[in-house]
């Protein structure tokens, strides 16, 4: 039951054959609300030296249950370069995925979609790969700008970038600093919202992605 890759392309690329592809695969994102929405993978990778761990949690919305997790060591070949993550952290994440016995409804990933320069963050650039519904929630805003919202859980604005819609800043929790939301794949801003704040219940970050980053820190000792 695992997600295997419907869209391949070589990961052995220069910064400039990155920025390029990124604007390439945005082109394909569908903005579109999916069928299900119970089940939600959160993902993550953390990073020491030259290898990294990436961190799957399979939580179920409604029981607000955790029903699996996988976590995957390997290399990280790419460098650390702002914009270009997903190249460093997307071939741990697939490997994570494919292990997967359930099937998510929802792959929510600790980073950006797109809300991103090139509208193509690490949301979106798994979603499509994937061809699977997909939504970025960050802790930090990578680009564009906002008003701030309300003090109270469940109050978000719009981020813009140039005039054009590229998230939500969502307040997840009252009086504690937003979250930074954006579509992957074949998801819209408005439902990547109501997901978010369904999973989140205690603490600033939804439960699926604050778990899969415990996960994946905790498993470097």
């Amino acid at each position: 039951m695992g997600l295997i890759p419907r869209v391949s392309h070589p990961w052995n690329l220069s910064p400039k054959e990155a920025r390029a592809l990124q604007r390439q695969l945005a082109r394909q994102v569908r903005f579109e609300v999916p069928d299900r929405m119970e089940t939600v993978a959160g993902l993550d990778v953390s990073v020491r030296g030259e290898r990294g761990r990436a961190a799957v949690v399979v939580w179920q919305v409604a029981s607000q249950q955790v029903l699996e997790c996988v976590v995957v060591e390997g290399p990280v070949a790419f460098p650390y370069i702002p914009g270009l993550l997903s190249f460093r952290e997307v071939p741990l994440l697939l490997q994570a995925l494919a292990r997967l016995r359930i099937r998510p409804d929802v792959l929510m990933v600790d980073g950006q979609g797109w809300a991103h320069p090139r509208r193509c963050g690490l949301a979106t650039h798994l979603g499509v790969l994937l061809d699977h519904p997909s939504v970025g929630v960050a802790k930090s805003r990578l680009t564009g700008h906002h008003d701030e919202p309300g003090v109270e859980k469940g109050s978000w604005t719009l981020l813009y970038d140039n005039g054009e819609v590229i998230g939500a800043v969502v307040r997840t929790r009252t009086g504690v600093r937003p979250v930074y939301v954006s579509v992957g794949h074949r998801m819209t801003l408005e439902a990547a919202v109501a997901l978010t704040l369904r999973c989140t219940t205690r603490f600033r970050l939804p439960e699926p992605t604050r778990r899969a980053d415990q996960l994946s820190r905790k498993s470097f000792g």
